[in-house]
């Protein structure tokens, strides 16, 4: 990755690549003050799309992913279980920006495309930003709580 921050080539270390992935996902959220709830329809779209590759190319080699891979990861701290009618579905889905979603979005499938970042190392990255969501998401109390800002920590 050069000074001016263009994206990363394929040529470009690994670590390079998923650092500029890491920074430009952490830079979105904190300057958009993307919420919970947003965060988590987007990393999960991506989850689910790369393992479903994933599970695919495994299968056709006869070979089976690692549980790091294919499973969330534990969160930390005590986890209460709301009552689903607590959080009307309709209702929050009428209240998501689905243009902010699909920024995030295109910046997550952009990198990974265009840098080429292997997938594993992709949904690496993002099991990571799961478990950081879901940490949040757990403590959520009300259908407001999952319009917050996804919070991160100065140094992820």
């Amino acid at each position: 990755m050069d000074s001016e921050g263009e994206m990363p080539s394929p040529a470009d270390s690994l670590e390079e690549k998923l650092l500029f992935l890491q920074e430009n996902l952490s830079n979105f959220v904190k300057q958009y003050n993307l919420p919970i709830i947003e965060s988590a329809l987007v990393v999960s779209k991506y989850i689910n799309i790369l393992l479903y590759e994933l599970k695919k190319k495994a299968s056709l080699e006869m070979e089976n992913l690692p549980l790091e891979i294919t499973d969330s990861w534990p969160i930390t701290g005590e986890i209460k279980t709301p009552k689903i009618e607590d959080f009307p579905l309709d209702k929050l889905i009428q209240n998501i920006d689905q243009d902010r979603m699909d920024i995030f979005d295109t910046i997550i499938r952009t990198i990974i495309n265009g840098s080429e970042i292997p997938f594993v190392n992709a949904i690496m990255l993002l099991r990571d930003w799961e478990r950081v969501i879901r940490t949040q998401l757990v403590k959520s109390t009300s259908p407001g709580h999952l319009f917050s800002p996804l919070e991160l920590d100065d140094n992820f």
